[in-house]
């Protein structure tokens, strides 16, 4: 039961990962609003790619981890 709880986590974390950059509330950030080198940081598409990035691979893995259990073996 913890493991399932832990795969979705990473799930829902890989998922957040994955939208939020694209989104407006990610444009809308305090700390990107306050400095103007952050916000060029932050509204870079490169940057937004990587973090996507991490959100795939974190679904990825968390799915990998999913079929892993579901045959009865540890992926750990």
């Amino acid at each position: 039961m913890r493991r399932l709880l832990i795969i979705a986590v990473l799930i829902e974390l890989g998922l957040l990962l994955i939208v939020v950059p694209w989104s407006t509330y990610w444009e809308r950030n305090y700390f990107a609003q306050i400095s103007p080198v952050v916000q060029a940081i932050v509204t870079n598409n490169y940057v937004r790619g990587a973090i996507t990035g991490l959100g795939a691979v974190n679904v990825l893995a968390a799915l990998a981890d999913l079929a892993a259990l579901v045959r009865g073996r540890s992926a750990s």
